[in-house]
């Protein structure tokens, strides 16, 4: 049902998006377009909801999850320290680390995944996660993050400070098409790994204690998961920017929609039901006029959400 729906969404999104000639030069590019749009909004989905349900899974609670534990003020940092050291070095680009093209897509991936994973196994990789103390280093690490990042944005001159506010501003349109292949790998490893770990990951669910006793190497299958988690975490945010609680949406509502945490059920329904969000969610804006609202949607309705959770006790 989930497909079917998404399928639809996507196909919609395209359709309404297509000039009235088929076949014109305008249709053409219109569609190779658009097509690009759903490739990257299907990737980026996917990506997110993975991650989302595997961090959850690890953590042992359904509030946590990357954004929250200062992972958007990571990736705005990266942006910022890269357009602050780079842009009045013009010889320095050489590769285009700050560029929107395949070189810029990877040596950011790069950069994130390497910060993301020191600070996760740094937080989660002991014997012992304490919820409140994780929720409070996220806190600490994101305004941390924010603080030097604004520094350091005021010391920039217009044109670099407009580069960094465009990277700040999510958005899956005008990805090229080389930057979606190695995006789609990066997914597809990602999700190989994963598939590798099979039914351990429904025995993480568990805690560290039963699955110990079951057989399962906790700490092992952590490390691995929050590898792939930072993996996929930073190809979609490399891919359309930070969107803070699109995860915890679209995984919160694949626990309710289920009522299992089963993660052969939950995994791919979280990913179908961040596509027709995406998808659903940029169709009724457009009609409306404003889709560039979908990011503040998003982030308004989790935002809600989150403080539901949190009020409600509902974290496991």
């Amino acid at each position: 049902m989930c497909a079917a729906v998404a399928v639809a969404a996507l196909a919609a999104l395209i359709l309404t998006g297509l000039p009235e000639t088929v076949g014109s030069r305008a249709w053409n590019y219109s569609l190779g377009r658009l097509s690009r749009h759903a490739v990257a909004i299907v990737l980026v989905s996917v990506a997110v909801g993975v991650s989302t349900v595997l961090f959850q899974t690890v953590t042992g609670n359904r509030i946590l999850t990357p954004a929250l534990m200062g992972f958007d003020s990571l990736y705005l940092l990266v942006q910022t320290m890269l357009v602050f050291l780079i842009v009045p070095r013009p010889e320095a680009i050489a590769g285009g680390l700050i560029s929107g093209g395949l070189t810029g897509f990877l040596g950011q991936t790069a950069i994130m995944v390497v910060a993301s994973t020191a600070l996760y196994l740094w937080l989660l990789g002991g014997r012992r996660t304490d919820i409140h103390l994780l929720l409070l280093v996220g806190v600490v690490f994101g305004v941390f993050f924010r603080s030097i990042s604004s520094f350091f944005q005021r010391l920039l001159d217009p044109a670099a400070y407009l580069r960094v506010q465009d990277a700040m501003s999510a958005s899956s349109r005008g990805v090229q098409p080389v930057v979606l292949v190695a995006g789609g790998l990066i997914v597809a490893a990602c999700l190989g790994v994963v598939a590798g770990l099979g039914r351990r990951l429904d025995v993480m669910l568990l805690g560290r204690d039963p699955a110990v006793a079951l057989g399962v190497d906790h700490r092992r299958v952590t490390i691995v998961v929050l590898v792939v988690v930072s993996f996929l975490v930073s190809a979609s945010t490399a891919l359309i920017g930070p969107v803070m609680f699109f995860g915890l949406i679209v995984a919160n509502a694949a626990y309710a929609l289920l009522g299992t945490a089963l993660h052969r059920f939950t995994l791919p329904v979280a990913s179908l039901l961040g596509v027709i969000a995406l998808a659903g969610g940029e169709m009724v804006l457009g009609a409306l006029g404003v889709e560039s609202a979908l990011s503040v949607v998003i982030e308004f309705v989790g935002g809600l959400l989150f403080l539901f959770l949190l009020l409600t006790n509902r974290a496991r």
